[in-house]
């Protein structure tokens, strides 16, 4: 399946439309409330079969972009971040080797997509009330228990066929399909089956403890606090999120930290953190709870060893810990069969996790493919500002991770790399190959 040179702006910007969406995450919910918004009709397939998801993740760093999109679509009055007024990088001994003033907000996933759910088809749940609709809102259906398995071009559109965990087969037509299936995309493998996903050499080690069980010095390096310990081939973060139920006040807040360990492919050590406690090899993420108990304990004894106290306290204190495996992926393009198919978010291109950008890139291209289909930018326009942020930020990732994990950098050098990742985004300027369409 070819793409096409037709440009279907004008014809997404006539009329009521019915647009399917793949995958229902993060980066499907925010296509699916853009679009509901403007009175389209949506209909959201979900590969997982229970009608929620749930610890999907745990950590979110709130960039411009992710702050906009809940302060556009959001109509729940809540919190929806933590605060963090420093950045500071800490030595081997725990002491503050540098730091400097910066606000950031944190968010958690399940807060993010709860907000999101309750918005897009109204589940009920202890993060928010449901909000009042619009009149003048698209229809919002909410299917799990669909993966896809194939996509055919119509006359009048698109069919995106499906089956359930139970064997039921059936399809659904559409005007547009969005694929928002994520870094290993259903969609994109059918239309652009030679993009891989491939593995980047290391791991992210994840986990959270609740600020008020531990000790003041963990308190002190991590609450309000975005703090970073580097060495060769490790690199590891912390900073607060909410806690239960999106909880953002003192003593209930979540110390979420992430750690960047090298394991080379196909060595028994990448082998033993990806095999569950089931004896299940895992190919990218290993979920909360699942994590073999003697694997997480060998990591427990690594962390005391080569980490800041601080930081090892947290690690060895999670008691929930996952484990996702860094890759690369990119789409050479975000659309495809005459634009009746368009890729968002992870689907187009998955950053590696140094960028704090995953969240912010999926509420974007929410947000400019809105306009696009509103007819308020041009096919041409929406183009250069999804791909352009799409192939710079997944570049600056492969540079970050790689400077991080496989090269022996002064402290400088990450903390300038960091600081160039917390650019906003509409202060960026794309190279030209960036843009190319």
């Amino acid at each position: 399946m070819a793409q096409g040179e037709e440009q279907p702006g004008a014809k997404l910007a006539e009329g009521k439309k019915h647009f399917v969406i793949v995958g229902g995450s993060l980066g499907g919910l925010a296509a699916g409330l853009a679009l509901k918004e403007l009175g389209h009709d949506t209909t959201i397939l979900e590969r997982n079969p229970t009608p929620v998801l749930e610890h999907q993740g745990a950590g979110i760093v709130a960039g411009g972009d992710t702050l906009a999109f809940f302060k556009k679509y959001n109509r729940c009055d809540r919190p929806i971040a933590v605060t963090s007024h420093r950045r500071q990088y800490l030595d081997k001994d725990g002491n503050v080797t540098h730091k400097e003033d910066m606000d950031q907000n944190m968010t958690s996933w399940d807060l993010a997509y709860y907000l999101m759910r309750t918005n897009y088809d109204g589940v009920e749940n202890s993060y928010c009330k449901v909000p009042d609709g619009k009149p003048t809102d698209g229809k919002a259906v909410h299917l799990h228990d669909r993966t896809v398995t194939d996509i055919q071009a119509r006359a009048a559109g698109i069919e995106v066929f499906w089956t359930s965990s139970g064997g039921e087969q059936g399809s659904i037509q559409a005007d547009v399909l969005i694929g928002a299936d994520g870094p290993s995309s259903t969609v994109r493998s059918i239309l652009a089956p030679e993009v891989q996903r491939v593995y980047a050499g290391y791991c992210a080690l994840r986990g959270t403890v609740r600020e008020d069980e531990v000790s003041d010095a963990a308190r002190e390096a991590f609450c309000e606090r975005f703090t970073f310990f580097h060495r060769r081939g490790v690199q590891i973060l912390a900073y607060l999120i909410p806690g239960k139920d999106g909880a953002v006040e003192p003593g209930r807040r979540l110390i979420n930290f992430v750690y960047y360990t090298n394991f080379p492919e196909g060595s028994p050590e990448l082998e033993e953190i990806m095999t569950d406690r089931d004896g299940k090899r895992r190919r990218i993420t290993m979920p909360p709870g699942l994590t073999a108990p003697e694997a997480w304990e060998k990591q427990r004894r690594i962390a005391r060893e080569r980490l800041p106290p601080q930081f090892a306290e947290i690690v060895c204190a999670t008691q929930r810990p996952f484990v996702q495996a860094v890759t690369d992926v990119l789409s050479p393009t975000n659309e495809f069969l005459d634009g009746r198919v368009v890729l968002i978010g992870d689907a187009l291109a998955g950053f590696r996790p140094h960028t704090v950008a995953s969240t912010s890139q999926a509420a974007f291209d929410a947000m400019v493919l809105a306009e696009y289909v509103a007819g308020k930018v041009s096919r041409e326009e929406w183009k250069r500002q999804t791909l352009g942020f799409a192939r710079f930020i997944q570049k600056r990732g492969v540079d970050m991770g790689n400077r991080s994990q496989f090269e022996d950098l002064p402290l400088e050098e990450h903390i300038h790399d960091r600081n160039v990742a917390s650019v906003p985004r509409e202060k960026e300027v794309y190279p030209e190959w960036a843009t190319a369409i």
